[in-house]
């Protein structure tokens, strides 16, 4: 599990994530995808202003802000799709009725790739080795799915109402497919949601300073326990001194009228 590239959600960059998680590297970065965005902009003005700049649609369109990136970090399918054909890769709408689509939708797990959405949230689900791993950006860590579950988990999404791509093209070679095809995975605990972790972590911390300030109240009741101890040592010491000097100062009365009495 440790050979798979993992990049965990950070702000709003969850297509950043799921492609790099795809593609098991750092391709791509916020900065590039902009770009592609920007470009993707740029070509549809262009294509709106073909049909005259003085419209009513032409107006609206350009006042518009950009359907394809926001300021949150949110990508649209069209600046994956570009960024994908750097290395050649093509998203196909599984639900759609491409032979391809056609044949995943019949046997998921003979694709190599898919690319979910769901409200704005990207992930991948990718093959390595005969093994199927749920690479959401929002997970602690990869999750591993089997080849019977996979079909029930697309089919889950879908219900759901997530728009679901299949990834078809050559991969760049990676790690994890290398390690994976000879040594297969084996996932005794399944990933939580990074959320769940983050809580959990909280409340952990929540109970160690708990114990804490228990033990550091014991122990202030320790020392105020031994200080009680000393005062009162040096109080019975006190009064031992007190009786003992009493105690002389009636011998030397006594021994005075002894002396008195002999004189007489």
């Amino acid at each position: 599990m440790e050979t798979i590239f993992h990049e965990k959600q950070e702000g709003s960059l969850c297509a950043q994530h799921c492609l790099n998680n795809l593609l098991q590297g750092e391709y791509f970065t916020a900065v590039e995808l902009a770009a592609i965005a920007n470009s993707i902009d740029e070509e549809e003005r262009r294509r709106m202003a073909e049909g005259g700049t003085n419209n009513e649609d032409y107006r609206k369109f350009i006042e518009q802000p950009s359907g394809n990136m926001d300021d949150s970090g949110f990508f649209s399918v069209q600046v994956l799709a570009s960024a994908l054909k750097v290395w050649d890769l093509e998203l196909i709408p599984f639900s759609s009725q491409n032979p391809v689509a056609q044949a995943a939708q019949t046997n998921p797990y003979l694709q190599k790739a898919y690319i979910c959405n769901y409200r704005e949230h990207w992930f991948a689900v990718r093959k390595f080795g005969q093994q199927w791993f749920n690479l959401n950006s929002l997970l602690t860590y990869p999750e591993l799915i089997s080849e019977t579950y996979l079909g029930l988990f697309l089919a889950q999404l879908r219900q759901e109402g997530y728009s679901i791509f299949v990834v078809v093209g050559i991969f760049p070679s990676c790690e994890a497919d290398k390690v994976l095809s000879v040594m297969p995975a084996v996932q005794i605990q399944k990933p939580c949601l990074l959320s769940q972790a983050s809580k959990k972590s909280q409340q952990a911390k929540g109970r160690e300073t708990a114990q804490h300030s228990s033990v550091f109240g014991s122990s202030q009741e320790y020392q105020c326990d031994d200080d009680e101890d000393t005062a009162l040592q040096a109080a019975l010491q006190m009064s031992l001194d007190s009786s003992q000097a009493s105690e002389a100062a009636q011998l030397q009365a006594a021994l005075a009228l002894s002396l008195e009495a002999e004189n007489h």
